[in-house]
């Protein structure tokens, strides 16, 4: 049993998973939902086919916690079906029973169709099929008949109910025609062994091939858990643990394993081999070249290069040194790091990429509704139509012909093909998905993004890095660009503005040592100043360095940032300010962004900027990546105002953000996406989640949500189609014109192949190729 909850305006709401049995078909399912989203409470029921798994959602207030799992129980039982807790976060695999029953029954069943087939008639035939048959029929399909029973005890009928009806009907004219004497049937007496047998035989193949199919469904969960190690190295310190990093020991009650990078010493501790389940927020782990990494963390001792293909999607091995995040389940490739825990247990990246592939697939699509609706009546619609064909083949032929029409009509109609079109695609494009770095929140929003037609992209952090990088340098007077950026980093390095931390990162990356520097002082929103050498440095707006300098030409889309240093006047021989250089920063666009630009217009998207950065930057980066339609200078409720009316004129617009301000428009959008990099707040407003920052994967997520509608619908047609025509095929509608019936085992394999066939095509979705031919690696 899973169980989660939720706070929400004072209303506890909680979740509780488990597995129910016995389901086999969209009117198993409508049962169920209806019994369990009929108690007091509950909010929401979702039952996906698939995996037999059910989610709920209830208010905790007036469904107590206590008694939510034997209420949920009591309804599953009644309705004849099993209840099982979900006891772990791995895909419950379906018993072998059917398996094992169709091994047995097998040859039994092959060899009441070679003696029928071949014709011959010798003493004590029919006795030999009546014990041939019976093991089929009583031990292989007396899961059909018990779960036809508590149907009907319920008052209802699903799938078993039409398979009991055709194959006890047919099994019970052969018994009483082979006990009987022919005189009391005045003729010959009507053995049907065959039909009885080979569709018991052909429905359990089927189920038996459903069953295999849906655990290559179900696999992208197990797959995802598969990631993580078993245990992991932590350090312990060999001498009694001094209490490092006491703001964190405040936050982190209890923790008291906690060293800082300049203060970790290697030989202070020793390793131990502990199971993921003992470590705690703040253990310091190491990971050695060729393991995983067991938990999410930051480095602080050491570097290496980390294979993330397996969480993000990224292809390339990315650089790890101290300081960086580390993600669990990914895979060390070169040097021995050590990191310390931040998010351990289900708080890691990998659990919640779980909880959300388990929830997208439990969920339903909007598209769903058509097989609810179809499936509510299905079954009492197909009692009726087997009665009608055997009244009408009674008046036209005979009660043989009569009997073998209705048994073939109530066999190959099936619900279970429509039950299976819409949940089966859904599981197999969200486990895809997922392996790719692309995380749906429900099948709705799997469904919305391949319905719209616009997608605004916020800039900063989406389309840009988000950090500004230094573009270029601009020198007054006789002094070298390098000498420019000295003088700014011996000033900025005692700052912590994200300017002053990209042009400390860019001189150190072009091997410039600072200058000490005594005296620092800063004017927020202005700049900085210190002496150097005896002069005064002042680093910031024009107006703050004091002299004179013109403005680049080439500044437009860039932040300016000026270097004065105080010379001696030559008339007055007082100190003044004097203008030395201008360092241009601008926050870059991503590599990919034009390339994810280009793909998502030949999808035939409108693509509209949206950003509260100046116009003139907005512009810049607009005219880089191919973006025509731009908002600039936006406020966060104004985003979620233009949100809105781009969605005017029954346009479905997805809107991606990663920031906190990008939540309204997020939450406004017909699908709200947060990348990578994304805060919580953006992340939690979303319901689609690009794991990886690159918007080659929004590419991707449409592919994907289109390609998953497009097989969702020929499910459908073809689930539809294959009853529209196989029903008056089976009662027997085109018999003037083909003179021939089908015998009832063509409609039990018919029937069996219509649940499997919908499978296999869900199932091509494993194979697509969702990433843009051209993207750039």
């Amino acid at each position: 049993m899973a169980t989660s909850s939720e706070t929400s305006n004072s209303v506890a709401s909680h979740s509780l998973r488990f597995l129910v049995h016995g389901m086999h078909c969209a009117s198993c399912v409508g049962r169920v939902e209806r019994a369990l989203g009929s108690i007091d409470g509950v909010s929401r029921v979702a039952v996906n086919l698939a995996t037999h798994e059910v989610e709920t959602r209830y208010d905790g207030q007036r469904l107590p916690l206590a008694d939510a799992e034997s209420r949920f129980q009591s309804a599953i039982s009644g309705l004849g079906y099993q209840y099982e807790p979900l006891a772990s976060q791995r895909v419950s695999q379906p018993p072998a029973a059917n398996w094992r029953d169709f091994a047995i029954i097998l040859p039994f069943a092959v060899l009441v169709f070679v003696i029928s087939m071949a014709h011959v008639h010798f003493v004590g035939r029919d006795w030999l099929l009546l014990a041939l048959t019976s093991p089929v029929v009583l031990w292989g399909g007396r899961g059909f008949f018990a779960a036809a029973w508590q149907a009907t005890r319920h008052r209802t009928a699903d799938m078993n109910t039409l398979v009991a009806i055709g194959v006890g009907t047919a099994y019970v004219v052969s018994v009483l025609g082979t006990v009987l004497p022919a005189a009391w049937w005045g003729g010959t007496p009507p053995i049907h062994y065959e039909p009885a047998a080979m569709i018991t035989t052909f429905v359990l193949l089927g189920r038996v091939l459903e069953e295999r199919a849906r655990r290559k469904t179900a696999s992208a969960i197990d797959k995802l858990l598969e990631l993580q190690p078993l245990t992991a190295c932590l350090l312990r310190p060999k001498a009694p643990p001094m209490l490092f990093a006491l703001d964190i020991v405040d936050r982190n009650p209890g923790i008291s394993n906690i060293a800082t990078t300049d203060e970790f010493n290697p030989a202070d501790y020793e390793e131990q081999s502990v199971g993921l389940d003992d470590l705690q927020i703040g253990d310091l782990i190491r990971v050695r070249p060729g393991e995983r990494v067991p938990v999410d963390g930051i480095v602080i001792e050491g570097q290496s290069e980390i294979d993330e293909a397996t969480m993000t999607g990224e292809s390339v091995p990315v650089s790890k040194q101290v300081g960086d995040r580390v993600i669990g389940a990914t895979t060390n490739q070169t040097g021995s790091f050590v990191f310390r825990a931040e998010h351990v247990g289900d708080a890691t990246l990998l659990h919640q990429i779980v909880d959300l592939v388990r929830e997208a697939q439990t969920s339903k699509a909007p598209i769903a509704q058509l097989a609810d609706t179809v499936s509510a009546y299905f079954v009492p619609v197909m009692l009726v139509i087997a009665a009608m064909t055997f009244g009408a083949w009674l008046v036209a032929a005979s009660w043989r012909e009569a009997l073998l029409a209705a048994v073939d009509v109530l066999v190959i109609a099936c619900p279970c093909a429509l039950g299976l079109a819409t949940p089966t695609a859904i599981m197999v494009a969200v486990g895809r998905g997922a392996e790719s770095g692309i995380l749906f929140r429900s099948g709705e929003a799997l469904e919305t993004l391949a319905r719209v037609s616009t997608i605004v992209l916020d800039k900063t952090g989406t389309i840009t890095i988000g950090r500004p990088a230094v573009s270029s340098v601009v020198c007054y007077g006789e002094i070298t660009e390098r000498e420019v950026l000295r003088l700014t980093a011996s000033v900025e390095q005692y700052a912590e503005h994200p300017i002053a931390r990209s042009i400390c990162q860019h001189s150190e990356q072009l091997g410039i040592t600072t200058f000490p520097a005594r005296d620092f002082s800063i004017q927020p929103g202005s700049g900085a100043s210190a002496v150097i050498e005896g002069s005064l440095v002042k680093v910031g707006t024009a107006s703050f360095v004091g002299g004179e300098a013109s403005v680049p030409v080439d500044a437009s889309g860039h932040t300016l940032v000026f270097v004065s240093r105080s010379v001696a006047d030559a008339p007055s021989g007082q100190a003044v300010d004097k203008v030395v250089g201008c360092i241009l920063l601008a926050d870059q666009s991503r590599p990919s962004s034009a390339d994810a630009v280009r793909e998502l217009k030949a999808l035939g998207l409108r693509v509209v900027m949206l950003t509260g950065d100046r116009q003139d930057v907005a512009n810049v980066v607009a005219h880089e990546v191919g973006i025509d339609t731009v908002y600039a200078e936006v406020l966060p409720h104004q985003k979620a105002a233009i949100v809105a009316d781009l969605k005017k004129g029954s346009q479905k617009v997805a809107m991606v953000g990663d920031g906190v301000n990008d939540a309204p428009s997020l939450a406004a959008a017909d699908v709200g996406i947060a990348i990578g990099s994304g805060t919580d707040i953006a992340i939690e407003a979303a319901s689609v989640t690009l794991v990886r920052n690159d918007l080659r994967t929004l590419v991707a997520a449409i592919r994907m949500s289109r390609a998953t509608l497009r097989t969702i619908r020929q499910n459908l047609f073809f689930a539809l189609v294959y009853n529209s025509v196989g029903i008056p095929l089976a009662a027997g509608v085109f018999y003037p014109w083909l003179k021939v019936m089908m015998p009832p085992m063509f409609a039990a394999a018919a029937m069996a192949a219509s649940s499997v066939s919908v499978v296999m095509n869900s199932l091509r979705l494993r194979r697509l190729t969702i990433e843009p031919v051209n993207a750039v690696r």
